[in-house]
């Protein structure tokens, strides 16, 4: 990829090789600030002073064990190929999350709502995609009425990772590289377009990870990777035990 203030690199969460390649990027970057989807503002300053060279220790700082996250294994890699980036942590809080489910994001962002283009309403053609695509991914389990909240909880999530990816570089200089999942790093309607909407003049750059050929893929670069997980394996065993 050419050279970028902002990367994002997306993933399936439970992919291996997805966060190997992650690791690979980040080598290669040497970034100055990691931004990660997974961590809170508080566990990303329990990492401060820790060594990154003992996974066990940085896990533990972390408290991934509890994070509801994938095996901290997965990740790792990623934190050691940059040993001393400033790590931020992006997540929002499952109350905030709550919030814009019934609110929206505008109104749980707050005052630079307008400066993320989060004040803008969806056009009626994306927003009915979103709506099926949230369906979707949930197993065509959630009542009809709860989707425009979903949508608009994810709007809500790209907007806090692109204020936290601009303060990030704001403080350390970039480049900056978010770890993301594919659906914020998708290039049209992801992070990127609240991003662009705050500081036009950064340069980003968008990589997503995916395990079936599409046509036109959502991203600025993408991989097509192996599918990792247990052929026997029901994603919507959960919904379907409820």
């Amino acid at each position: 990829m050419p050279d970028a203030d902002i990367y994002l690199l997306g993933e399936l969460h439970d992919n291996e090789i997805h966060h190997e390649n992650q690791a690979t990027a980040v080598a290669a970057i040497e970034p100055k600030a990691l931004v990660f989807e997974m961590l809170s503002p508080d566990q990303a300053s329990a990492a401060v002073g820790i060594d990154r060279s003992d996974e066990a220790a940085l896990g533990a700082a972390l408290n991934w064990a509890d994070s509801g996250w994938p095996e901290f294994g997965y990740y790792y890699p990623i934190f050691a190929a940059a040993p001393d980036a400033q790590i931020y942590g992006a997540a929002v809080p499952r109350d905030d999350v709550r919030r814009a489910l019934e609110d929206g994001a505008a109104a749980v962002f707050g005052e630079d709502a307008g400066r993320f283009g989060l004040s803008d309403p969806l056009e009626q053609p994306e927003q009915e995609m979103r709506e099926d695509m949230q369906q979707t991914a949930h197993c065509n389990a959630l009542p009809p009425e709860m989707l425009p909240g979903m949508v608009e909880a994810q709007r809500l999530r790209d907007g806090v990772f692109s204020k936290t990816a601009l303060q990030a570089l704001e403080d350390t200089g970039g480049p900056v590289v978010v770890i993301t999942g594919n659906g914020h790093a998708r290039a049209d309607w992801g992070m990127p377009r609240y991003f662009r909407a705050a500081a036009p003049e950064v340069t980003l750059l968008s990589l997503g990870q995916i395990i079936e050929a599409e046509d036109n893929p959502p991203f600025d670069y993408w991989l097509i990777t192996a599918d990792t997980r247990d052929p026997e394996f029901d994603p919507c065993a959960a919904f379907k035990s409820n």
